[in-house]
């Protein structure tokens, strides 16, 4: 069997293996933002504003949902007091989203060191997305930890050969694309949340490892699909221009075409 075949392989099973682990953390992390007390209908969305601010980044459950103690962050969602009834997401959905892309991201990159770095990062990635679509959140636990981890993993493989990134590109697209979208959270806090800043810190490490030309690609790619999704569901009447849509998943896609588009480059 071809040795790049073997590798696909591989990372795809590394793949499966990881995502069997977020279901817990996806049940424990997709806490909703909290309802607005009855207010004033001129100080309800200021209201509610100020408490999704708040609690943007933080809090996760602790029980099951018969109130049970939840242990633990990896594995399955089962609940032992419930005898071992599942709750929350199943693991097969993670298992096959995981495996599918950590097999492309090695299909892409192929022996070179950053590999190991993406196939890392990816399952941080699906859980993100997972809990963004699920409740509108991003937890700072994950995208501060995102942004801490990719530009430090991505300075180990530079250390590695046959590397095909730049480290100060990677550490000045983090800096970059984080201004970027802050610019946009200050312009218009309702329209990109203060959680996609913080995400995109780590995306702007991973897009800029392969240089400026794929930042460019994966954050056009990233407003691009959620432009269309937009689009669609309001053909769908589904949403309205007012809708408020989950950015994370689609600025993590972006990120995902990039680095497919710039591995196959480099």
């Amino acid at each position: 069997m071809p040795f790049d075949l073997l590798l696909v392989l591989a990372a795809a099973l590394w793949g499966a293996a990881a995502g069997t682990l977020l279901p817990r953390p996806a049940h424990r992390f997709s806490v909703p933002l909290p309802e607005p007390e009855d207010t004033e209908p001129e100080d309800t969305e200021t209201e509610a504003e100020t408490a999704a601010e708040a609690f943007e980044g933080y809090g996760w459950r602790d029980a099951c949902p018969v109130g049970h103690p939840v242990t633990g962050w990896l594995g399955p969602a089962r609940c032992a007091p419930c005898g071992g009834v599942a709750y929350g997401p199943r693991p097969l959905p993670f298992a096959v989203v995981t495996a599918l892309l950590c097999a492309v991201l090695a299909a892409a990159t192929g022996t070179r060191p950053e590999l190991a770095v993406w196939l890392l990062l990816a399952p941080v990635g699906v859980l993100l997305a997972a809990v963004d679509l699920a409740v509108h959140r991003l937890p700072d636990p994950l995208t501060l930890s995102l942004a801490a981890a990719a530009p430090a993993l991505l300075g180990a493989a530079a250390l590695l050969p046959e590397h095909a990134g730049d480290w100060t590109t990677a550490l000045l697209g983090t800096v970059a694309l984080g201004g970027a979208y802050l610019v946009l959270h200050l312009l218009n806090p309702s329209g990109m949340a203060f959680g996609d800043v913080k995400l995109s810190l780590g995306a702007g490490a991973v897009l800029g490892w392969y240089g400026w030309p794929t930042v460019m690609l994966g954050t056009l790619a990233a407003f691009v699909l959620g432009a269309l999704y937009g689009g669609v569901l309001v053909l769908a009447r589904r949403a309205d221009r007012r809708t408020v849509i989950p950015f994370g998943p689609f600025l993590l896609a972006g990120t995902l075409t990039g680095v497919l588009i710039g591995a196959g480059a480099a």
